[in-house]
Formats: structure tokens, sequence, C-alpha cells
């Protein structure tokens, strides 16, 4: 499909392009220009039956297979990622307007995850446990759970969907996704690579749609396991339906209000050039951005002023261009959104530092005054542990400065006073101070003299308290989509228990 077409796109299931059962379609739009890329049919909750019952058809013969065979089908995917990296990187950008070295970036990530989960089908599975007895060997195996209902989100529309689908399929079992709506041509492009694969029918499928189609994947029985990566409020409803449904499990991972914390004896050119890449790379769109900076007061005022000169600057413009750092945000409800947080940190009292809400026209790229644009909100505000603007994620650039003094406990503890724990970095040379965060701050990605915002496939993703119920991600997720076995095998004639129990049988004669 390209841009501008007037074919509607389509579901996939059961190895077959169709329009599902419904009617309705719906828009993928530029948020650089509101233009429209192109219009997707809309699922309806038969569609998404009925990509399930493929799904379940597929399950027993995909399993039956081999670890290495059904690698063999992702390494296909793998090499169309790799070989399309530039053309897809753009696509990126233009459907959800990260700027375009982010765009490559997410499919670069996106086939480092396929090459990571196909090559990890060679490696070593299951684990030798030691028995008390001597003739006894016991052991772990892995079963894959059967039919995988996959959510993704908009920011990252090729690198999460791989990060549940790649070790999902390799582990043996099938897949339902649903892309996010925001991104339905990325998806589509996803999905003609499975074809082109040759995956077998039913093991790869998609439904496009909104999140009525997410819901009718997390209320279908047939659905062993959701993985989801989006907002808390939905993550966690998708958790709580699940939870009561005996044999059904969801592993989300959601939201951050995240940190970046600045000690006495931070190196400030590490300290800034952190902060800024960490609230302002993808518009302040990523679940790892940081919305609040913690600085103690000694080096409070350097730190402000420098980051206030370069917030002042970012250069904001079309995402498909080399010297933008930031593009537009995704759509109309994020642009009002972030300007309801940033009179919310008004309201609560904020020394407002930077206030690009707005743009001037000459900030705005020439062709693009439609777009979806906002440039960096920065304030500084004294600590309160109940403030809103400092406990609730808003999902952009919006920043606030926090001025600390004592010690790093100090700061830690203002870092852990959310109900969020995704990600976090602390800029320290004293590497007591980095242990202190290490050991103490609540977050499930950590950073040291480095931006929150970097991950490698190989590491699990995901966070504590609000912000997760398990890692969708890399190794991790294996543990979301398998079943684990403990094997005992008795290798002598007698049989002989653990923990001194007699097997003697005992009878009156």
């Amino acid at each position: 499909m390209t841009p501008d077409s007037e074919v509607t796109g389509r579901h996939y299931f059961d190895g077959e392009w169709t329009d599902g059962d419904g009617t309705d379609t719906f828009e993928s739009v530029e948020p650089a220009t509101r233009e429209v890329l192109g219009s997707f049919r809309r699922a309806t909750e038969r569609d998404v039956a009925t990509a399930v019952q493929a799904a379940e058809r597929a399950a027993p013969a995909w399993r039956e297979m081999s670890y290495i065979d059904r690698a063999e089908h992702l390494w296909d995917v793998f090499h169309e990622l790799r070989d399309r990296t530039d053309e897809l990187g753009e696509i990126v950008s233009r459907e959800c307007g990260k700027e375009i070295s982010e765009g490559r970036a997410d499919v670069v990530e996106a086939y480092h995850m396929v090459e990571w989960a196909a090559g990890n089908a060679r490696h070593p599975h299951g684990e030798i446990v030691p028995s008390e007895i001597a003739s006894k060997d016991s052991f772990m195996r892995r079963k894959p759970r059967g039919v995988v209902g996959c959510i993704t989100p908009w920011n990252f529309p090729v690198a999460i969907p791989f990060w549940h689908m790649a070790v999902t399929l390799v582990e043996g079992n099938t897949v339902v996704w649903k892309p996010a709506e925001q991104t339905p041509w990325c998806g589509e492009i996803v999905a003609e690579m499975f074809d082109d694969a040759g995956v077998p029918d039913g093991v790869f499928n998609m439904v496009q749609g909104f999140g009525d189609a997410g819901n009718a994947i997390v209320e279908n029985e047939r659905v062993d396991t959701v993985l989801f990566t989006g907002s808390a409020d939905v993550g966690h409803q998708v958790a709580d339906k699940i939870a009561g449904q005996p044999g059904r499990s969801a592993c989300c991972e959601m939201g951050g209000k995240n940190a970046v914390v600045v000690t006495d004896t931070a190196d400030l050119d590490i300290a800034i050039h952190s902060a800024v890449m960490s609230s302002f790379k993808t518009t302040g769109q990523r679940c790892v951005s940081s919305e609040r900076l913690i600085v103690h007061t000694d080096v409070y005022d350097e730190f402000k002023q420098r980051f206030v000169d370069l917030a002042e600057d970012v250069t904001v413009g079309d995402p498909t261009e080399e010297d933008t750092f930031m593009g537009p945000v995704v759509d109309e409800s994020q642009v009002e959104k972030f300007g309801q947080y940033n009179q919310l940190a008004r309201d609560e009292g904020a020394n407002v530092l930077v206030d690009r809400e707005e743009l001037a026209v000459e900030e705005i790229p020439n062709g693009y005054e439609n777009g979806h644009w906002v440039g960096p909100f920065v304030y500084e505000i004294d600590y309160e542990p109940d403030l809103r603007c400092l406990t609730e994620e808003v999902f952009g650039p919006h920043v606030a400065l926090i001025e600390y003094s004592g010690d790093i406990e100090r700061a830690v503890e203002i870092h852990n006073g959310t109900p969020y724990g995704l990600a976090g970095a602390v800029i320290a040379e004293d590497y007591r101070q980095i242990n202190y965060f290490r050991d103490h701050a609540d977050l499930g990605l950590a950073y040291a003299n480095l931006p929150c915002i970097g991950a490698e496939v190989q590491l699990p993703f995901g966070g504590v308290k609000m912000s997760g119920s398990g890692p969708p991600h890399a190794r991790e997720v294996i543990e979301a989509v398998t079943d684990r076995t403990a094997w005992t095998v008795n290798n002598s004639k007698e049989i002989e228990m653990a923990q001194g129990l007699s097997a003697d049988i005992k009878t009156d004669e």
C-alpha cells in the first residue's frame, strides 16, 4: 500500500487479506500535515472471533514444529525489516510523527528483536535441577500457551509489535495482533512481511481497529495470554479482566512519571545531555520519557540555565528531515492533554521557565501549518507529594524541575513519590550515590550517567507499581507465553522419596 491510496487497508487472518465482517472504515492521518495517508477497515467483534478461531486451528501444527523450523519463518521477516529499514522508517515518521532517525531506529529495534528471538531457537532451553535422590533426574520444560493476543501502541508501531510477537511465535504460540488505530499503515506493512515469509495460515493474524477490537481480544476466552503495551488506565483494565479467569494471563507494560536525578557530584555536561534526550526525544511521547528533573541545590542554578537555553532552542520541524529534533505530537487529543497539564502546573504554583506550547508561526515548517505542533514546556516547582503535575503522566514535552537539598536519600524519596515505577536515571560521579539509587529507586529500567530512554532488545523492558505487571519483552516474555512443567524421572527400579518420606506400603498382613 502507498500513502494517499484510495485502496482501503484490510485485515489479515487465516493466511488471507479480508475486508472482514463490517463496513466501517477509519483513516490514518499524518500528524505533521493532517493529510489522510490511507483508509482502513475497522474490525468488528465477529472479525476478532474469526481471527482467534484461525489462530486456534493453526496452533497444534505450529507447536509441533521444531523451534528452529519456526524461527526460519522469522528469519525471512528479519531480512525484510533490515532491507526495508529506510522505507519503513520514513513511514513510521510520517504516520506517528517521530523524527526520521527515530523512525529508522524503530525498525532497527524490530529486526534486532527478531534476530534475538530467532537466534534463541538454537540456544539451550530448559533447566536441569539437582535432585535429592541420586537416581532421579529433575528438569524443567516449557510448552506454548496457545493463542496470544497482542495489543500495541502507536509510538513504536514496528518495534513493540515485534517485542511481543517474535518471541511468542518462536516459542510455538499463534498470534492475533491489533495495531494502534493511529498507525494502521505500519501494521499493514508488517502483515505483508509475514505474508511474504510464508508463515502457515492462521499462525499470524491481524485485525485493524480501535479499543473495541482490543477489548474483544481480551474478552475472548480462547485467547490464552494477552500482551499489552499502552496506557496505565487501559492496561490495568486488561489485567483486571484477565485476572479472574482461570487458565488465562496478561502481561502489561504501561506508562510512567519518570525522572532524572542530578546529584551534587554530577558531570553537568552529561546531566544536560541526558535530560534533554530523556525529556524531548519523540516529543516526550515515550513511556520512558522524563517529565521530572530532580536536581541538587548545589548545581541547580547552572543546570536550570543550561537546560532552559536548550529547551528554548531545540528544533521542532518536519519529522522526515534529518535536522529535526522534535516532530509533532500524534493527534489533537495529545495537543489538548498537553495544554491541560500545562495549565494544571500553573494552577498548582509552577514558575514557568519555557512556554512553547503554541509555537510561533516561523517555528512551524512551511506547508505544515495544520500539523499537531507543540514545543517544550518547562517549569520549576516546590516539591509536594500530592501535586498532580508531579504524579500524573502527561506523555508530552512537559517537564518539571525540582530542587532538592541533602543526600541521595532525599532525591530517591522524591523520585519514588509517584504511583508509577517504569524508568529513571541518576547522574553522579560518586558510585555510592549510584548504588543507593540502584538499590532503592522504584523502577524497572534504570540508567546511570545516561538518558532514561534507551533500550536494548536483550534486556527486559517493564516496570513496577502502576507501570507494569510483567515485561512483554525479550527473555522475560517467555514467562508470559509458555507454561513451565517441572519434571522428575526415576532411573531406579525402586521408588525413593525426597525429604525422608517413606515409600513403604504398609498393610495389616
